[in-house]
């Protein structure tokens, strides 16, 4: 599933290929991936210009002129394209939008689990559930120690499923969460309450040093990520846990292990991350 990183790319590259462009039709190849009224959906949006494509979290808003947002998760394989208008869809092309410079922006899903959402702009936080339980982003600015210590001393949970969890932290997922837990040197089972200030501490300073570098390299691909010029991201290269299982690791040499931990395939160094 892309996380933070993979979603900011495709902010990025969308931002540079459409923004400012004016949609001039809609074509839905395949209704589940809309949530909204279809026929609302495809009429709204025709004569919209996309003024600004934000993100929160792994949700993509595109912002358009008629004071309407388009909400878009990406899911598991979610991905956009951009192509002369008229071209060929993909195997897995779910949405078209025709713009009025003669290409088209293709939504395209392997697994057919992404969807979209078109609602009032400033509206979005109160329709969209996903949105609106959403935590702070791992920013400097908005991810407050205090707010951490807080929230993670009153959960009594498992660590991982914690920060898997989107309503307390935004846009983490699995990748990422075995990487900011090995570098804190805490078991992916460690229960929250249980975590020291000091780990509180370099866990926050983790994850916002983490997110912000794998949104420099563009993301991670490890099954089939690109972003939107149909680039592959570049962080599978820096990861020192995910995917390693039974490799050493490189802080202590000790062979990495894989468990399940909320269901979810988690790598971990038995010997610098002990559970408490």
């Amino acid at each position: 599933m892309p996380e933070l990183p993979e979603v900011e790319t495709v902010r990025r590259g969308l931002t540079a290929l459409v923004q400012g462009a004016k949609i001039n039709s809609v074509a839905v190849p395949y209704p589940k991936a809309v949530v909204s009224d279809l026929t609302d959906f495809q009429t709204d949006l025709v004569g919209a210009t996309i003024d600004q494509i934000d993100r929160r979290g792994k949700f993509l808003l595109f912002r358009l002129s008629n004071q309407k947002t388009l909400v878009s998760h990406l899911r598991m394989e979610g991905q956009y394209s951009v192509e002369p208008v008229g071209a060929t869809p993909h195997k897995h092309t779910e949405v078209i939008f025709s713009l009025d410079d003669d290409r088209d922006l293709m939504y395209n899903d392997t697994r057919r689990f992404g969807r979209m959402q078109l609602v009032p702009t400033g509206k979005e936080y109160q329709e969209v559930s996903g949105l609106a339980k959403m935590g702070p982003e791992p920013t400097e600015a908005d991810l407050d120690i205090t707010y951490l210590t807080s929230i993670l001393a009153k959960s009594h949970r498992k660590i991982k499923p914690f920060l898997l969890d989107q309503s307390n932290v935004a846009g983490l997922g699995n990748i990422y969460t075995d990487e900011v837990l090995w570098q804190t040197k805490v078991h992916p089972e460690t229960l929250t309450d249980h975590l020291s200030a000091e780990e509180v501490a370099n866990l926050r300073q983790n994850i916002i040093q983490e997110i912000n570098r794998a949104t420099v390299h563009h993301g991670t691909t490890v099954h089939s990520f690109s972003n939107v010029f149909g680039e592959v991201g570049q962080f599978q290269n820096e990861l020192d846990v995910y995917g390693r299982a039974g490799e050493p690791c490189r802080r202590c040499g000790t062979t990495l292990v894989k468990i399940k931990v909320a269901q979810r395939g988690t790598t971990y160094c038995p010997k610098c991350q002990v559970q408490k």
